[in-house]
């Protein structure tokens, strides 16, 4: 019997882990399961690149952009961000586009000095703007984040002065990462979904 996947069980790794990857893909495809083949994935990078550390999430699009994907929609890049004057706006406009769409909300964040470079993955949205005290929507049926510097004091100030290369770096893994994961739910028959889950059940 194959062993309950467990969806709740938090989720941090430095980007760093020899198998950051195939850890990513793994939690990512766990994720996306049991979702029914009928809602759309869209994908919302948000961030600006206008502060170095806040530019993960347009980067991440970016970087998705470039596969030229059918199997998901993206909001949010480096030539068009998804930041705090238009996320908003950006939410209404894939309500009124998509129905029932399937949300992953993408954006950087601040924690603890041992936390920095870490990658969170988990069940729900992400709170845009919590790390700069700004009241911003949550984003997100499920969330990736990027631990890009330390939070606590003088946070804008903190986000200007992130290294681009750690940036870069965890932009790479993360949008990799969901390539890899969304392609394998997708090769994924909803027959073969079933097939699978009716095995668990057994």
């Amino acid at each position: 019997m194959k062993l309950p996947f467990m969806k709740d069980a938090p989720f941090k790794v430095p980007y760093t882990n020899a198998n950051i990857t195939g850890m990513l893909v793994h939690r990512l495809t766990g994720l996306l399961e049991d979702l029914s083949s009928n809602r759309p994935i869209v994908i919302v990078c948000i961030g600006t690149d206008r502060s170095t550390g806040d530019a993960l999430g347009p980067l991440i699009g970016t970087a998705l952009l470039k596969y030229r994907s059918p199997h998901f929609h993206l909001f949010g890049t480096l030539e068009d961000p998804v930041h705090a004057m238009n996320l908003e706006d950006t939410l209404l406009e894939i309500n009124r586009k998509f129905d029932k769409p399937f949300v992953i909300g993408i954006d950087a964040c601040l924690g603890q000095v041992s936390s920095v470079g870490c990658i969170q993955i988990g069940q729900g949205p992400v709170k845009p703007g919590a790390g700069v005290n700004k009241e911003l929507p949550p984003v997100g049926d499920i969330h990736v984040t990027g631990i890009v510097n330390v939070g606590g004091f003088m946070e804008y100030f903190v986000l200007q002065n992130t290294r681009l290369h750690l940036v870069i770096r965890m932009s790479e893994v993360i949008a990799s990462s969901l390539m890899s994961a969304i392609t394998s739910y997708v090769h994924v028959s909803p027959s073969a979904r079933d097939q699978t889950a009716a095995a668990d059940l057994s």
